[in-house]
């Protein structure tokens, strides 16, 4: 077996993540990752002994929040493709729990609203953030493999959906969050706001002006103001109502509108 260099681990990830990223486990052949790492289909097997073994290292990589260790003794056997959608499957669902929203769902009686309700919102940012890559692995196969849409937009998402839409519903019942025309759509909104922010926006050249921290916390301060009521200290003094066009004129507003 030809001798490996110590970086080889961290170059077969970056390599077979940025081409499962770009075309999915199905159309992904082992010749494009050996050839993206910049070496023979042939020095590929002596890492991994097949697409299966290299996809499941790719996910528990992009889902893991240590850097994964150098197996003892390549090549990293070959899983089934049913062993492997399950260890995926495990290793992402291990990774992505939110504990702020749990507890928040758990509570009843709420002193901060505000801080609850950032807290949530940040940990559901860098869970995102954390593991942007393995999502990107997941979503772009999950276009040709039904067991990675099920997982990711079945149970992923839409489980994420439906807990984030109940605390929204209690917290907007209790009087702390501002009434929303459709409690699970606003749900749907939030989640895909900071999945690009978190996310996305990686993936798109004219977004590199956007730092992470400004990312970050500009998606809080939107997300966070949008919802908190204001208290009657905060509130501001109703004033008469006045169109645009007339208060761009200086005229006076419509007897319709004077009335109320």
């Amino acid at each position: 077996m030809r001798v490996r260099s110590q970086s080889w681990l961290s170059d077969l990830l970056e390599a077979a993540t940025t081409v499962f990223a770009a075309k999915g486990y199905r159309q992904t052949q082992m010749s494009d990752i050996a050839r993206e790492m910049g070496v023979s289909q042939g020095t590929l097997y002596n890492y991994v002994e097949s697409k299966e073994a290299l996809f499941l290292l790719v996910c528990q990589h992009g889902f893991s929040d240590r850097p994964i260790e150098p197996p003892q003794a390549p090549p990293i056997a070959a899983p089934s493709f049913e062993t492997m959608v399950q260890k995926v499957r495990e290793q992402m669902f291990a990774s992505t729990h939110l504990d702020a929203l749990a507890a928040a769902l758990r509570r009843k009686d709420v002193l901060d609203a505000r801080s609850e309700l950032e807290g949530v919102l940040r940990e559901l940012y860098s869970v995102i953030e954390r593991h942007r890559r393995g999502f990107d692995v997941i979503e772009r196969s999950a276009l040709d493999v039904p067991e990675m849409a099920h997982m990711l937009f079945m149970e992923g998402r839409r489980t994420g959906v439906a807990g984030l839409a109940r605390y929204l519903a209690s917290r907007i019942e209790s009087g702390h969050f501002r009434p929303v025309p459709e409690v699970p759509t606003a749900a749907r909104f939030i989640i895909e706001a900071i999945t690009w922010f978190a996310r996305h926006r990686h993936n798109t050249p004219d977004s590199e002006m956007i730092s992470d921290r400004d990312a970050l916390e500009t998606t809080i301060h939107f997300l966070v103001n949008a919802l908190i009521a204001a208290g009657p200290e905060t509130r501001p003094p109703r004033k008469r109502m006045r169109t645009a066009r007339a208060a761009s004129s200086g005229a006076s507003a419509p007897k319709s509108v004077q009335k109320r």
